[in-house]
């Protein structure tokens, strides 16, 4: 597994795990009027005790991802870029330096006579 997925599994855990606790009910209903009339799909105690079981399942989830995250994290923060260079000492600087071409010399000029 590569950390960018990890990582996009992380960001929709937390939007999943958001939702789920402001579904359940409590003093002020909240978000949990918008989950409809139809609660015997969860069962003879309504969505509470599953709301929380799914919520408890997504948060450990949310935190073993997180782990893993940061020791993936981690490990590839003590790789450094420069223990991957290889050294290469073996140009050889010239002992004379470079003769340079010589240059003509101009030809005299006169100065114009008037």
């Amino acid at each position: 597994m590569t950390a960018s997925f990890l990582l996009i599994v992380q960001i929709v855990l937390v939007v999943v795990l958001v939702i789920a606790v402001l579904l359940q009910k409590s003093s002020s209903i909240g978000l949990g009027a918008y989950s409809g009339s139809n609660e015997s799909v969860f069962g003879a105690k309504g969505p509470a005790s599953f709301l929380a079981k799914m919520t408890f399942l997504i948060g450990f989830l949310f935190v073993v991802n997180t782990i893993t995250l940061g020791y993936m994290y981690s490990t590839a923060a003590s790789e450094s870029v420069v223990d991957n260079l290889v050294e290469t000492t073996d140009v050889v600087a010239p002992s004379t330096p470079a003769s340079t071409p010589e240059v003509p010399a101009a030809a005299p000029t006169t100065p114009a006579s008037e």
